[in-house]
């Protein structure tokens, strides 16, 4: 038996990719390679001593996906990463978002569901919430996107809800991730985004690197104990590991389940600001810039029922992060390069 990873040279993807063969699981990694570089199955080769089976397919290729369950009859569950991610980009992109990342996810169910395949694990997001009432946040809370990201997100949520209804055999598990940061301690893989980062850690890691001048923080006036913003961030080999155990409760429940996967604790910029200075000694630079429009105050996670159901709950703290981050800027200073 093996898992297809759709989205298995991405950021979480590969690391998904090792914690999977290092359980001793077969993997077939499914992407087009529009936001990753195939030189990460050479690094997951190093980490584990296994490559992954590797297709060059993109889901909008609909026999292409079928023609990837054909070649490997032995998938018998899928993890589904793939799809578009910036927030900027959709709001400016949208019908681009809501193609790729929707028609995908069918074209991936319709293959899945003609070959027999009835396990999935999504990659959903806490963006799903919008603006919380209230935190931190449980499964239960009210959904309502602020952006076409969100939404696509949101949707896909929906098509596996009803896909479940319809068809009762199927298995589905939504993990929410908050916000993944953090690299493998071996720092041979690691988030490497293209051109300025949207997110906060590469662009501390990229200031600490000297690639850019400084951190802009937007806003300083929020609703929290320093005015910065608060965020639940989780490391990204914590959040590998919550697969895992997301298939393997699928293997046993049918129907459809969600799941916070957070730490539960909130920080700052600030705060994350001051454990990158304290877990690698150097000094990051930044300024106070205007709010991005849409941002919120504080947003963490009530990661109980991932603990009591998939038995999973986060291990690494926020120094360890921040050092593995800063282990991965070191030895690959311009990411996977070209």
């Amino acid at each position: 038996m093996a898992v297809l990873v759709t989205g298995g040279t991405g950021f979480i993807g590969s690391h998904a990719v090792v914690e999977l063969i290092e359980d001793g699981r077969d993997v077939v990694i499914l992407d087009n390679l529009s936001n990753s570089k195939e030189c990460v199955l050479d690094r997951i080769e190093k980490i584990t001593g296994k490559r992954p089976a590797f297709r060059k397919v993109d889901l909008l290729d609909m026999e292409g996906v079928r023609g990837v369950f054909r070649e490997f009859p032995e998938i018998d569950c899928v993890i589904h990463f793939a799809g578009l991610k910036a927030v900027g980009e959709s709001v400016a992109k949208p019908m681009l978002y809501y193609h790729n990342n929707l028609t995908g996810t069918l074209n991936l169910c319709h293959a899945m569901e003609e070959a027999g395949v009835r396990r999935i694990v999504f990659s959903s997001s806490a963006t799903v919430y919008g603006k919380p009432d209230s935190v931190p946040i449980r499964e239960d809370f009210p959904l309502r996107t602020t952006n076409p990201y969100g939404e696509t997100k949101l949707m896909i949520e929906r098509i596996l809800s009803d896909i479940t209804v319809a068809y009762p055999e199927w298995s589905v598990s939504i993990l929410r991730y908050f916000n993944p940061i953090g690299a493998h301690v071996s720092g041979l893989i690691g988030e490497d985004p293209k051109g300025i980062p949207n997110n906060l850690l590469p662009y501390i890691t990229k200031v600490a690197g000297g690639k850019l001048p400084c951190l802009s923080v937007y806003g300083n006036d929020y609703n929290t104990h320093d005015g910065t913003g608060v965020r639940d961030y989780i490391h990204v080999v914590d959040l590998a590991k919550a697969h895992l155990c997301a298939l393997d409760r699928a293997a046993k429940v049918k129907g459809i389940e969600y799941f916070n996967i957070g730490t539960g604790n909130g920080y700052s910029v600030l705060d994350i600001v001051a454990a990158y200075e304290k877990a690698t000694g150097i000094k990051i630079n930044y300024k106070i810039v205007d709010r991005r429009p849409g941002d919120i105050d504080e947003c963490y996670a009530d990661p109980a029922k991932a603990k009591e159901l998939l038995g999973w709950e986060a291990q690494y703290g926020i120094e360890r992060m921040c050092e593995d981050s800063a282990r991965w800027q070191k030895l690959n200073p311009d990411g996977y390069g070209e």
